[in-house]
């Protein structure tokens, strides 16, 4: 007995050290927060039962760690959504032509209007519980993180650097080992920080998303956008100013237990021959690279994927083989061509149809007017926030010191919400009788700046080290480092940001564009407003019109303008 006694004590001591018993309090008691707060995500619920709300600020954690698991949640549903919708866009050339418009459909569609249309068939999948609430709040948080971390993966997958792509040839990697071990290495970078992006743009619909309306009830989800939204009933600023500080906290939070680690384990993926600038620092990465059992559980989703997809491999003698590529078969490609143009034609004809049967052409040419001023609205304030964000971002991504003070920062700045800014434009407007259609404009670029800053960061992160250190011996200085080799760096992470940038511009034209503070309310000419009256008015023809044209617009900038930089971007990477 005193023989299995001291082996047992001699096995758990060789098994465990001071810094796993150190960080172990830790993971344990974030373990069971989460547990807890998904145990309530799923207890029994009929509509119309009211949920248990409060401002009182002492249930303010609570609420905190309810918003903060849905919005992980649904970041990790969009980085499983980002992985396939960017493998399959960037490697099989007939998906890529209807997965990049359906994208840019999707982009433009209100999130709002996800919300609605999803809300009642997930509680009808679960009744008698709050699981279909939970999900629909899910599913509407998705929407705002999603596709930009989609269109950072396809963009970083389509400009992987030819001479890694030789080598994956020489060393035969099958496709899930190329996906695994080089495409997706070399996009993380970026992806890390547009899933900061992603987090931080969705607190700004943490209140539409957690606040639900359907079959005439009010359901207020327990979380920080429901605490605001009591709070904004109540007119409670005492309250709203308690969520906001949460909210900034619990962003700092998760951006030392999360972000940075994460961003700090990335670093070793940077495309790059010699080392350079320190690397970013985190205390809670250094401490897990010091422990020995949790290093060996955080390794084990590693393996479990490698092994779960190892019958994707083909192996002979011990080597990995790939099979050589089948050329496609042209009569396949035309006849999926002839499918997609025939549903082009097909929603054109209903397009057609709907606007002679449901609202006539006079209106139909009065939305595109409108939407007219909505695009040079978008193009201006896009140009202007590339003007102020693009040498800040590179400054930052160039040191990485900075990257690691500034990282929460901005992260807070993205989340603010910046509709609490409206009500002082209104006044401001107002009391010195500024012109609405110039000065609303402004406000649609408020929340999507921030994805031109993020992408611009991610992409100036990840320049050699070796190149820079050649600028430097060729005197590239001022204008002429910036055309040479600054500019071109980060020029295709520029274009992903100015994309999903464009797209929530106008998304965000719908609230922008009208603004009201009590019986103030102010209106700019374009789709946005359009969109916004029709929907108070109820008119679901005209809404339909609004959005189709938004859908129309957002295509067309897509496709004339951005396709062809990113084009551009993978010559100039693959050259």
């Amino acid at each position: 007995m005193a023989d299995r006694r001291f082996f047992t004590r001699t096995a758990v001591e060789a098994s465990f050290n001071r810094w796993d018993w150190a960080l172990l309090p830790l993971v344990l008691a974030v373990l069971c927060l989460l547990t807890m707060a998904a145990a309530q995500m799923a207890r029994p619920f009929r509509v119309g039962e009211p949920l248990p709300l409060t401002l009182d600020v002492a249930w303010l954690p609570y609420y905190l760690l309810r918003t903060t698991l849905r919005m992980f949640i649904a970041l990790a549903a969009s980085v499983v959504f980002a992985c396939v919708f960017a493998v399959l866009a960037a490697k099989v050339r007939a998906a890529e032509k209807l997965l990049v418009p359906l994208l840019d459909i999707l982009q433009s569609i209100p999130i709002l209007g996800f919300q609605a249309i999803a809300v009642a068939p997930f509680i009808a999948l679960f009744p008698g519980n709050l699981l279909g609430v939970e999900l629909a709040a899910l599913f509407a948080i998705f929407t705002s993180q999603a596709w930009n971390m989609a269109f950072s993966l396809y963009q970083s997958l389509r400009t992987v650097p030819a001479e890694l792509r030789e080598a994956a040839e020489i060393f035969q990697l099958s496709g899930w080992q190329r996906f695994w071990r080089l495409e997706l290495p070399f996009a993380m970078p970026g992806l890390l920080w547009n899933m900061m992006m992603s987090m931080s743009g969705g607190w700004f619909f943490v209140v539409a998303s957690e606040a639900i309306s359907v079959a005439g009830q009010d359901i207020k989800l327990p979380g920080v956008g429901s605490y605001i939204a009591v709070a904004i009933e109540a007119r409670d600023l005492r309250a709203i100013a308690w969520a906001i500080l949460g909210m900034l906290l619990g962003i700092l939070l998760y951006d030392q237990l999360f972000f940075r680690p994460l961003l700090a384990w990335a670093d070793k993926f940077r495309f790059e021959a010699a080392g350079g600038e320190p690397a970013p620092q985190s205390w809670l990465l250094a401490w897990l690279r010091r422990t020995r059992r949790l290093q060996r559980l955080g390794a084990w989703p590693g393996r479990w994927i490698t092994a779960s997809f190892a019958p994707l491999r083909k192996t002979y003698d011990g080597r990995s083989i790939r099979a050589r590529p089948q050329p496609p078969n042209p009569l396949w490609a035309r006849a999926w061509d002839a499918l997609v143009a025939a549903l082009v034609l097909f929603a054109v004809g209903r397009l057609v149809s709907f606007v002679h049967t449901e609202v006539g052409w006079g209106e139909a040419a009065h939305v595109f007017k409108l939407g007219l001023y909505t695009l040079a609205r978008v193009v201006v304030l896009i140009a202007v926030a590339s003007l102020i964000w693009v040498p800040i971002g590179v400054w930052i991504g160039l040191h990485p010191r900075i990257a690691g003070r500034v990282q929460a920062v901005v992260q807070c700045l993205a989340a603010f919400p910046s509709n609490l800014v409206f009500p002082v434009a209104v006044l401001a407007i107002v009391k010195w009788h500024l012109n609405p259609d110039l000065w609303l404009s402004p406000l649609i670029i408020l929340g999507t700046q921030w994805y031109l800053l993020f992408n611009v960061v991610a992409g100036a992160s990840t320049i050699p080290t070796e190149l820079r250190l050649a600028a430097r011996n060729l005197g590239l200085r001022g204008w002429l480092a910036w055309r040479r080799y600054l500019l071109p760096a980060v020029f295709p992470s520029f274009v992903t940001g100015a994309v999903t940038a464009s797209g929530g511009s106008w998304n965000a034209s719908i609230v922008a564009e009208s603004v009201s503070w009590g019986d103030t309310q102010l209106q700019a000419a374009g789709l946005g407003s359009y969109i916004q009256q029709m929907t108070t008015a109820g008119d679901f023809p005209r809404i339909a019109l609004g959005i189709g044209v938004m859908c129309v617009f957002v295509m067309a900038m897509n496709h004339c303008v951005w396709r062809r930089l990113y084009r551009l971007a993978e010559q100039r990477m693959h050259s």
